[in-house]
């Protein structure tokens, strides 16, 4: 799949929701030429490489309705769940970014696209405390399978029918290794329709097994 625009995203969608992602790059493209949303090096492939590859969290998963994502960054895949809950009329994505300059631009992409979203300028670690409930969790390109599984488990705790839905790249094996010497965790692995080696990690009744050793995290 070569994605260049909303028409082509791997889920059929309303006139009005292709018009809100296409809003969604526009002012993406404005913003990204004075800070840093995405590495510089993929600005050219905006729709292949992160819109689209966004919505297939909510192609695998589209009946969660109270999402949170973490690290939100740029927008993704938090801000393309948002927009696409904005067609069901349903559904809402707590947005956790730390960087103010990041939280600001998310703001603004809610406000032109009518996205159900909410942005936290707050650490995971605060959010954690502030935002007690979730169905899915979602998180791209912020940490290893081990760290992101700490980030959720006060949320996997409360609840424990929680979802969440990692991004990962060809080196996801090795990180469900690793992750497995801590963690219990029931898993499904999508593979990308998007990106060769990389695939989307399903991963549900998350437990700890094992706590760290000390100063490792």
């Amino acid at each position: 799949m070569n994605t260049k625009n909303a028409s082509d995203i791997g889920i059929d969608v309303s006139r009005e929701t292709r018009e809100r992602l296409e809003r969604f790059a526009s002012l993406f493209q404005k913003w990204a030429s004075t800070i840093n949303l995405i590495a510089p090096s993929t600005k050219g492939s905006l729709w292949h490489r992160h819109i689209a590859d966004s919505a297939q969290i909510f192609r695998i998963s589209p009946e969660a309705k109270h999402w949170l994502d973490l690290g939100s960054g740029g927008g993704f895949p938090g801000m393309i769940t948002a927009i696409l809950l904005a067609e069901k009329g349903e559904g809402w994505v707590d947005l956790v970014e730390s960087n103010h300059k990041k939280a600001s631009f998310l703001r603004m992409a809610i406000a032109e696209t009518g996205a159900r979203a909410a942005v936290h300028p707050i650490r995971i670690e605060e959010a954690q405390q502030k935002l007690l409930e979730s169905d899915a969790i979602s998180a791209r390109a912020l940490a290893d399978l081990d760290q992101l599984l700490a980030f959720t488990e006060p949320w996997a705790k409360r609840n424990p029918l929680l979802q969440c839905y990692f991004h990962k790249g060809r080196d996801y094996r090795a990180e469900i290794d690793k992750a497995r010497g801590r963690w219990s965790f029931d898993l499904v692995i999508h593979e990308s329709a998007i990106e060769p080696d990389s695939v989307i990690l399903e991963l549900a009744t998350i437990r700890r097994i094992s706590q760290p050793a000390s100063g490792a995290e």
